[in-house]
Protein backbone atom coordinates (compact mmCIF):
# COMPACT_ATOMS: atom_id res chain seq x y z
CA UNK A 1 0.00 0.00 0.00
CA UNK A 2 2.90 2.66 0.87
CA UNK A 3 4.56 1.83 -2.43
CA UNK A 4 1.10 2.27 -4.53
CA UNK A 5 1.68 3.43 -7.83
CA UNK A 6 2.20 7.25 -7.96
CA UNK A 7 3.12 7.91 -11.24
CA UNK A 8 -0.45 9.83 -12.32
CA UNK A 9 -0.25 11.70 -8.89
CA UNK A 10 3.60 12.66 -9.84
CA UNK A 11 2.65 13.45 -13.43
CA UNK A 12 -0.25 15.92 -12.61
CA UNK A 13 1.74 17.29 -9.44
CA UNK A 14 4.62 18.00 -11.14
CA UNK A 15 3.13 21.02 -12.41
CA UNK A 16 3.37 22.61 -9.49
CA UNK A 17 7.13 23.28 -9.87
CA UNK A 18 6.87 24.82 -12.80
CA UNK A 19 7.91 28.92 -12.49
CA UNK A 20 5.08 30.83 -12.00
CA UNK A 21 2.35 27.93 -11.36
CA UNK A 22 2.37 28.55 -7.50
CA UNK A 23 2.30 31.52 -5.49
CA UNK A 24 5.58 32.27 -4.36
CA UNK A 25 6.77 34.33 -1.07
CA UNK A 26 8.66 37.54 -2.30
CA UNK A 27 12.56 36.28 -3.24
CA UNK A 28 15.28 37.74 -2.54
CA UNK A 29 16.56 41.10 -4.03
CA UNK A 30 19.34 41.69 -5.90
CA UNK A 31 20.58 39.91 -8.96
CA UNK A 32 24.41 39.17 -8.52
CA UNK A 33 26.49 40.55 -11.37
CA UNK A 34 28.73 37.74 -12.94
CA UNK A 35 32.63 37.65 -10.86
CA UNK A 36 30.73 38.00 -7.55
CA UNK A 37 30.99 35.68 -4.76
CA UNK A 38 28.22 33.17 -4.59
CA UNK A 39 26.81 31.82 -0.98
CA UNK A 40 25.75 28.29 -1.63
CA UNK A 41 24.24 26.78 2.24
CA UNK A 42 25.03 23.28 2.73
CA UNK A 43 22.53 21.42 4.60
CA UNK A 44 23.00 20.45 8.27
CA UNK A 45 23.18 16.24 7.40
CA UNK A 46 25.76 15.26 9.63
CA UNK A 47 28.78 16.63 11.69
CA UNK A 48 29.46 19.98 9.39
CA UNK A 49 33.61 19.03 9.66
CA UNK A 50 32.78 16.24 7.22
CA UNK A 51 30.69 18.30 5.30
CA UNK A 52 32.63 20.90 4.51
CA UNK A 53 35.65 18.06 3.67
CA UNK A 54 33.83 17.15 1.50
CA UNK A 55 32.51 20.45 -0.33
CA UNK A 56 35.05 22.92 -0.34
CA UNK A 57 37.25 20.97 -3.12
CA UNK A 58 33.95 20.78 -5.35
CA UNK A 59 33.12 24.74 -4.59
CA UNK A 60 37.03 25.34 -5.08
CA UNK A 61 36.61 23.38 -8.52
CA UNK A 62 33.76 25.22 -9.60
CA UNK A 63 35.28 29.07 -8.91
CA UNK A 64 38.40 28.00 -10.79
CA UNK A 65 36.73 27.04 -13.68
CA UNK A 66 34.12 29.06 -14.48
CA UNK A 67 35.22 32.22 -12.65
CA UNK A 68 32.71 32.20 -10.06
CA UNK A 69 33.50 32.36 -6.36
CA UNK A 70 31.59 29.78 -4.41
CA UNK A 71 31.41 30.28 -0.60
CA UNK A 72 30.06 27.73 1.64
CA UNK A 73 27.28 28.58 4.25
CA UNK A 74 26.57 25.97 6.80
CA UNK A 75 22.94 26.11 8.02
CA UNK A 76 22.04 25.48 11.30
CA UNK A 77 18.72 23.20 10.51
CA UNK A 78 16.81 22.41 6.88
CA UNK A 79 14.44 25.25 7.26
CA UNK A 80 16.50 28.01 7.30
CA UNK A 81 17.55 27.76 3.96
CA UNK A 82 14.81 29.03 3.05
CA UNK A 83 14.42 32.13 5.55
CA UNK A 84 18.29 32.74 4.20
CA UNK A 85 17.40 33.04 0.59
CA UNK A 86 15.56 35.89 1.83
CA UNK A 87 17.05 37.53 4.44
CA UNK A 88 20.90 36.62 4.10
CA UNK A 89 21.53 36.68 0.56
CA UNK A 90 21.64 33.17 0.27
CA UNK A 91 22.41 32.43 -3.84
CA UNK A 92 21.97 28.88 -4.13
CA UNK A 93 22.17 25.75 -2.28
CA UNK A 94 22.68 21.76 -2.13
CA UNK A 95 19.55 20.95 -1.44
CA UNK A 96 17.51 17.85 -0.35
CA UNK A 97 14.22 16.63 -2.00
CA UNK A 98 11.78 18.19 0.31
CA UNK A 99 13.68 21.78 0.86
CA UNK A 100 14.50 21.95 -3.18
CA UNK A 101 10.28 21.88 -3.13
CA UNK A 102 9.37 24.37 -0.63
CA UNK A 103 12.55 26.97 -1.84
CA UNK A 104 11.14 26.25 -5.66
CA UNK A 105 7.65 27.27 -4.43
CA UNK A 106 8.74 29.91 -2.06
CA UNK A 107 11.50 31.69 -3.19
CA UNK A 108 11.74 30.07 -7.17
CA UNK A 109 14.52 28.56 -7.14
CA UNK A 110 15.52 26.64 -10.08
CA UNK A 111 17.92 23.18 -10.01
CA UNK A 112 20.62 22.57 -12.15
CA UNK A 113 22.52 19.21 -10.96
CA UNK A 114 23.05 16.40 -8.49
CA UNK A 115 25.73 13.79 -8.40
CA UNK A 116 25.83 10.12 -8.83
CA UNK A 117 27.25 8.16 -6.30
CA UNK A 118 30.09 5.55 -6.33
CA UNK A 119 27.87 2.87 -6.27
CA UNK A 120 25.81 4.61 -9.84
CA UNK A 121 22.91 5.90 -7.88
CA UNK A 122 21.82 9.48 -8.18
CA UNK A 123 18.66 9.04 -5.55
CA UNK A 124 18.11 8.26 -1.94
CA UNK A 125 15.09 6.83 -0.16
CA UNK A 126 14.02 7.24 3.88
CA UNK A 127 13.67 4.72 6.03
CA UNK A 128 12.12 3.97 9.10
CA UNK A 129 13.69 2.16 11.70
CA UNK A 130 14.02 0.80 15.26
CA UNK A 131 16.24 -1.57 17.43
CA UNK A 132 16.07 -5.15 16.76
CA UNK A 133 15.32 -5.90 20.34
CA UNK A 134 12.09 -3.12 20.50
CA UNK A 135 9.62 -5.09 19.54
CA UNK A 136 8.23 -2.83 17.18
CA UNK A 137 7.30 -3.77 13.85
CA UNK A 138 4.26 -2.31 12.77
CA UNK A 139 2.37 1.12 13.21
CA UNK A 140 0.06 -0.28 15.98
CA UNK A 141 3.11 -1.30 18.02
CA UNK A 142 4.79 2.03 17.46
CA UNK A 143 1.54 3.70 19.74
CA UNK A 144 2.90 5.15 22.81
CA UNK A 145 6.01 5.42 21.31
CA UNK A 146 8.89 8.09 21.36
CA UNK A 147 9.46 8.97 17.67
CA UNK A 148 12.89 11.00 15.84
CA UNK A 149 12.11 12.86 13.36
CA UNK A 150 15.42 15.00 11.81
CA UNK A 151 13.26 18.04 10.63
CA UNK A 152 9.97 19.32 9.02
CA UNK A 153 11.58 20.56 6.10
CA UNK A 154 12.84 16.98 5.11
CA UNK A 155 11.47 14.14 2.62
CA UNK A 156 13.38 11.00 4.82
CA UNK A 157 13.19 12.48 8.49
CA UNK A 158 9.71 13.56 8.05
CA UNK A 159 7.40 13.70 4.62
CA UNK A 160 7.98 10.17 4.83
CA UNK A 161 7.05 9.05 8.38
CA UNK A 162 4.07 11.31 7.85
CA UNK A 163 2.95 9.40 4.97
CA UNK A 164 3.28 6.16 6.45
CA UNK A 165 0.91 7.32 9.25
CA UNK A 166 -1.14 8.49 6.64
CA UNK A 167 -1.46 5.04 4.99
CA UNK A 168 -2.18 3.21 8.37
CA UNK A 169 -5.07 5.53 9.06
CA UNK A 170 -3.07 7.86 11.99
CA UNK A 171 -4.40 11.26 11.84
CA UNK A 172 -2.67 12.67 14.09
CA UNK A 173 1.18 11.46 15.08
CA UNK A 174 1.22 13.43 17.93
CA UNK A 175 -1.94 12.09 20.10
CA UNK A 176 -0.93 8.34 18.77
CA UNK A 177 3.26 8.76 19.86
CA UNK A 178 4.21 9.34 23.05
CA UNK A 179 6.65 11.84 22.52
CA UNK A 180 7.71 13.36 19.32
CA UNK A 181 11.05 15.58 18.38
CA UNK A 182 13.36 16.90 15.75
CA UNK A 183 16.65 15.53 16.34
CA UNK A 184 18.39 17.91 13.82
CA UNK A 185 20.24 15.46 11.26
CA UNK A 186 19.70 12.25 10.54
CA UNK A 187 23.06 11.11 12.18
CA UNK A 188 21.55 12.10 15.22
CA UNK A 189 18.17 10.44 14.51
CA UNK A 190 19.98 7.42 13.77
CA UNK A 191 22.25 7.32 16.99
CA UNK A 192 19.20 8.68 19.21
CA UNK A 193 17.30 5.21 18.24
CA UNK A 194 20.45 3.26 18.67
CA UNK A 195 21.24 4.52 21.87
CA UNK A 196 17.50 3.96 23.27
CA UNK A 197 16.73 7.82 23.41
CA UNK A 198 14.18 7.13 20.60
CA UNK A 199 12.17 3.65 20.05
CA UNK A 200 11.91 4.79 16.08
CA UNK A 201 13.68 6.64 13.77
CA UNK A 202 13.08 8.22 10.21
CA UNK A 203 16.34 9.00 8.19
CA UNK A 204 17.90 8.93 4.25
CA UNK A 205 19.52 5.52 3.73
CA UNK A 206 22.63 6.80 2.61
CA UNK A 207 23.60 8.63 5.78
CA UNK A 208 22.26 5.19 7.38
CA UNK A 209 24.53 3.23 4.79
CA UNK A 210 27.85 5.67 5.94
CA UNK A 211 27.10 5.20 9.34
CA UNK A 212 26.99 1.44 9.32
CA UNK A 213 30.05 1.16 7.53
CA UNK A 214 32.02 3.44 10.10
CA UNK A 215 29.97 1.74 12.56
CA UNK A 216 28.82 -1.89 12.15
CA UNK A 217 26.60 -2.10 14.84
CA UNK A 218 24.22 0.35 13.17
CA UNK A 219 23.77 -2.34 11.27
CA UNK A 220 23.51 -5.36 13.44
CA UNK A 221 21.50 -3.22 15.92
CA UNK A 222 18.98 -1.54 13.94
CA UNK A 223 16.18 -2.93 11.54
CA UNK A 224 14.36 -1.40 8.86
CA UNK A 225 10.75 -1.17 8.64
CA UNK A 226 9.72 0.74 5.98
CA UNK A 227 11.48 2.88 2.86
CA UNK A 228 10.24 5.34 0.73
CA UNK A 229 10.44 5.24 -3.12
CA UNK A 230 13.38 7.20 -4.88
CA UNK A 231 14.13 10.83 -4.74
CA UNK A 232 16.89 13.04 -6.29
CA UNK A 233 20.33 13.39 -3.97
CA UNK A 234 21.12 16.61 -2.62
CA UNK A 235 21.13 19.28 -5.76
CA UNK A 236 22.80 22.29 -6.35
CA UNK A 237 20.21 24.85 -7.55
CA UNK A 238 20.31 29.08 -7.92
CA UNK A 239 18.14 31.60 -7.19
CA UNK A 240 16.05 32.40 -9.87
CA UNK A 241 17.68 35.68 -10.74
CA UNK A 242 21.16 34.66 -10.66
CA UNK A 243 22.73 36.35 -14.38
CA UNK A 244 21.87 33.05 -16.99
CA UNK A 245 25.51 32.72 -17.98
CA UNK A 246 26.50 32.20 -14.66
CA UNK A 247 23.89 29.51 -14.51
CA UNK A 248 25.25 28.25 -17.39
CA UNK A 249 28.93 28.06 -16.95
CA UNK A 250 28.24 26.26 -13.18
CA UNK A 251 26.20 23.71 -14.66
CA UNK A 252 28.06 22.76 -17.65
CA UNK A 253 31.09 22.77 -15.51
CA UNK A 254 29.67 20.47 -13.54
CA UNK A 255 28.48 18.31 -16.31
CA UNK A 256 31.79 17.69 -17.27
CA UNK A 257 33.28 17.61 -14.58
CA UNK A 258 33.94 13.70 -14.99
CA UNK A 259 35.90 14.16 -18.11
CA UNK A 260 38.54 16.61 -16.68
CA UNK A 261 41.58 15.13 -14.76
CA UNK A 262 41.34 17.57 -12.14
CA UNK A 263 37.35 16.90 -11.91
CA UNK A 264 37.85 13.19 -11.91
CA UNK A 265 39.94 13.67 -8.90
CA UNK A 266 37.38 16.21 -6.93
CA UNK A 267 34.68 13.64 -7.48
CA UNK A 268 36.70 10.86 -6.10
CA UNK A 269 37.32 13.54 -3.15
CA UNK A 270 33.61 14.27 -3.11
CA UNK A 271 32.37 10.20 -3.28
CA UNK A 272 30.60 10.75 -6.98
CA UNK A 273 31.35 9.22 -10.40
CA UNK A 274 29.80 12.00 -12.19
CA UNK A 275 27.34 14.82 -12.14
CA UNK A 276 24.10 14.71 -13.88
CA UNK A 277 21.25 17.31 -15.27
CA UNK A 278 18.27 17.19 -12.84
CA UNK A 279 14.60 18.86 -13.54
CA UNK A 280 11.49 20.12 -11.38
CA UNK A 281 9.95 16.59 -12.94
CA UNK A 282 12.41 14.34 -10.42
CA UNK A 283 10.28 15.81 -7.93
CA UNK A 284 7.26 14.07 -8.09
CA UNK A 285 7.35 11.84 -5.26
CA UNK A 286 7.40 14.52 -2.64
CA UNK A 287 4.62 16.29 -4.69
CA UNK A 288 2.54 13.16 -4.08
CA UNK A 289 3.41 13.06 -0.52
CA UNK A 290 2.20 16.13 -0.07
CA UNK A 291 -0.72 16.24 -1.83
CA UNK A 292 -1.59 13.12 0.13
CA UNK A 293 -1.13 14.86 3.67
CA UNK A 294 -3.39 17.98 2.15
CA UNK A 295 0.31 20.07 2.28
CA UNK A 296 0.49 23.17 0.66
CA UNK A 297 4.09 23.95 -0.45
CA UNK A 298 3.87 28.08 -1.21
CA UNK A 299 2.54 28.55 2.43
CA UNK A 300 3.83 25.17 4.61
CA UNK A 301 5.45 26.65 7.98
CA UNK A 302 8.47 24.47 8.05
CA UNK A 303 9.28 25.72 11.33
CA UNK A 304 9.92 22.96 13.78
CA UNK A 305 7.68 22.85 16.40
Amino acid sequence: MFRRTIALVACALCLLLLPGCSQKEPPAPAKKPPGMKLQIGLLPEQNIFKQIERYEPLMAYLGKKTGVGCELKILSRYGNIVDNFRSSGLDGAFFGSFTYALAHAKVGVEVLARPVALDNTSTYHGLIFVRKDSRIRTARDMKGKRFAFVDKATTAGYLLPLEYFHDHGISNYREYLKEAYFAGTHEDVIYDVFNRKADIGAAKNTVFQRLAKTDPRIGKELVVLEKSPEVPENALALRGDIDESVRGRLKETLLKMDMDPDGKKVLERFGALKFIETTNQDYGVVLKYAADIHLDLASYDYKND
